[in-house]
C-alpha cells in the first residue's frame, strides 16, 4: 500500500471559542489570536503544520470570525487557508461538523486551536492507516491532568477508556488536542447540533477503531492565563 502523503490531507484548526478564562489577560480578543512572541499563537500551529507538508487549512471560526479571518486572508504563509464559520456557538464537535462540506480530503487532521504539541503528523498518519482507524488521537503524558480529557490505551493503541478517573500516582495520559480522522467519522457523532466532541463523541468510541498515537514531547495550551503565561516565557526561551 502507498502511504497517504500530507499533501493529501486537509487541517482543520477548531478557533472559534471565546477563551472565557483568558479574557483577563487578553480582553476580547479571541483566544487563538492571543499573543505569544509578537504573534497570534495560531501562527505558531499554522507554520508547524505547513513544515510538515499541509498544503490546506481550514479554520472554524466563530467568536470574532472578522479579525481571525482577515488577518488569515492577508498571513496566509503561502498555504491555502479556508474558513467556516459558525454563526452561533457549536461546541468543538459541531463546529467540525458544519465544516464537513468544505473538508475534501477522506482522511484529515483537527487541531485545537488553543493549544500546541510539535507532533510528527506523517508518523500519526502512518500510525491511523496502519490500525486501520476511524479516529486517531495524539496523546500526552501529563503530571496533572484535571483540566485535560485524560484516557487509557492498551498495548495495541486502541483507546480503552476516555475521561476515566486516573488511580494513584502514575503520569495520566491526557487528551493533545491533534486528531487524525476518517469520512466516517461525521456518521458517528450525535445529531444535535451543538456538541463536544471530547464530552459527546470520544467516550462514545471506545471499544470502536478508536485509537492513541503516544508521544513524548511537551504539551502546551493556553487555556488559562497561568498556562498562557508559561508558554510565552518557554517559548521565549527557545
Amino acid at each position: 500500500m502507498v502511504n497517504m502523503r500530507m499533501d493529501d490531507c486537509d487541517c482543520i484548526i477548531l478557533c472559534g471559542g471565546l477563551g472565557t478564562r483568558l479574557q483577563s489577560v487578553t480582553g476580547d480578543t479571541p483566544k487563538v489570536m492571543a499573543e505569544v512572541n509578537g504573534a497570534p499563537f495560531l501562527d505558531l500551529i499554522i507554520g508547524h503544520l505547513k513544515d510538515q507538508g499541509i498544503e490546506r487549512i481550514i479554520l472554524c471560526t466563530g467568536h470574532k470570525a472578522d479579525l481571525v479571518e482577515d488577518y488569515y486572508r492577508e498571513h496566509n504563509f503561502g498555504i491555502t487557508i479556508d474558513f467556516s464559520r459558525e454563526d452561533k456557538p457549536l461546541g468543538t464537535g459541531g463546529a467540525l461538523k458544519n465544516a464537513q462540506e468544505i473538508i475534501s480530503s477522506d482522511t484529515f487532521f483537527v487541531f485545537n486551536g488553543d493549544s500546541f504539541l510539535p507532533a510528527d503528523l506523517q508518523a500519526l498518519l502512518d500510525f491511523h492507516k496502519e490500525k486501520d482507524a476511524v479516529a486517531s488521537i495524539l496523546v500526552s503524558r501529563v503530571s496533572e491532568a484535571k483540566d485535560f480529557g485524560s484516557l487509557e490505551i492498551d498495548a495495541s493503541g486502541r483507546v480503552t477508556g476516555f475521561c476515566e478517573k486516573i488511580e494513584g500516582n502514575v503520569q495520566p495520559l491526557v487528551n493533545a488536542g491533534v486528531y487524525c480522522f476518517d469520512r466516517e467519522v461525521f456518521s458517528l457523532m450525535p445529531e444535535e447540533e451543538n456538541f463536544s466532541l471530547e464530552t459527546n463523541l470520544f467516550p462514545s468510541l471506545v471499544g470502536k477503531q478508536f485509537c492513541g498515537y503516544l508521544t513524548g514531547q511537551k504539551f502546551m495550551d493556553i487555556g488559562t492565563p497561568q498556562r498562557y503565561e508559561s508558554v510565552k516565557a518557554n517559548l521565549k526561551k527557545e
